[in-house]
């Protein structure tokens, strides 16, 4: 076996975080992936990992390799796209990371006819709320609800981000429906730690909102049961709550203020000169469903036009 097979798995384990996870998505006792990393080791002549029997850790010299070994794979990678780039046929595996909620709503539903036109690919879809590093977890494409400042990254608007103020009818009937953005301090505010502060853009410029509330959660998804079951004010986007707004179960607090016009939604890869046919293939599969006018948005252009505060 070639040392670069070997680096292969030594990137393998550091992803997969075990020698057994990494022989399964390999297809590789663990013995046979510990014996190639000892070869490794030997070869290079400094230990990479630290490694237990439930868990593995880079060394300093681990860390510094890793890094390098990585930038040579995305070479790799680079290459061959460089060959096939003119070619239309997705093959292999297509590592995508979203937010949980988007990816349930926006993007499982249409995976299938993603995998019929590509049949040649499949796709490993990863939901979660936490920062994802592209290079270090081997993500080929990430969809991110922000306003991109990362410049090492290549990043595709696949649509528009409206970010509203809302609660239930029922709330705001029991505690008063705030005024200003002063009068919010007054009343229960629903946020995801990482959601703290809010940062608004409103006729007077931006503001910025603390949280402070009685329910503390690390899920997107909680705070929106919780706004809809009536417990408070909540900073959600139209993608999430768009169904809610049009049937009237949740309305609009303070709707001249709003999330920045530069939050958007992104398909973000890492910096590369040429784009493989199954990246570009799938962020051209988004961008036909979204568009600046993204279905989600639908019937709530009342709602979305331009309002001056009272």
């Amino acid at each position: 076996m070639s040392t670069l097979s070997d680096m292969e798995i030594f990137a393998r384990v550091v992803t997969a975080g075990s020698l057994s996870a990494a022989g399964r998505e390999l297809d590789l006792s663990p013995a046979v992936v510990s014996k190639r990393l000892k070869r490794l080791e030997d070869r290079l002549g400094t230990r990479l990992l630290q490694r237990t029997t439930r868990q593995i850790a880079l060394t300093e010299a681990g860390r510094g390799f890793h890094d390098r070994v990585v930038q040579i794979l995305a070479s790799i990678d680079e290459a061959e796209s460089f060959v096939s780039r003119r070619s239309d046929v997705a093959r292999g595996t297509l590592k995508v990371s979203a937010p949980t909620t988007f990816g349930r709503l926006h993007i499982a539903p249409y995976l299938g006819a993603f995998l019929a036109a590509n049949p040649g690919l499949t796709v490993n879809l990863v939901l979660s709320d936490e920062f994802v590093d592209l290079v270090k977890d081997g993500i080929d494409v990430s969809i991110r609800i922000a306003e991109l400042t990362d410049s090492s990254l290549v990043a595709r608007r696949l649509a528009p981000n409206h970010r509203l103020l809302c609660a239930t009818p029922a709330y705001l009937a029991e505690h008063g429906t705030p005024k200003t953005i002063a009068e919010l301090s007054r009343h229960t505010l629903l946020a995801t730690a990482s959601q703290d502060p809010w940062r608004l853009e409103g006729p007077d410029g931006p503001a910025t909102v603390h949280v402070e509330g009685r329910l503390r959660t690390n899920s997107n998804e909680v705070v929106r049961e919780a706004v809809l079951a009536g417990l408070g004010i909540a900073f959600r986007s139209t993608w999430d709550v768009g169904p809610e707004l049009r049937e009237g179960r949740l309305v609009v607090v303070l709707p001249a203020y709003r999330a920045s016009r530069h939050v958007a939604v992104h398909a973000v890869y890492p910096s590369r000169r040429f784009l493989a046919a199954k990246v570009r293939l799938f962020i051209d599969h988004l961008a036909r469903l979204y568009g600046e006018h993204p279905h989600w948005d639908q019937g709530l252009e009342p709602i979305l036009a331009p309002t001056k505060a009272p």
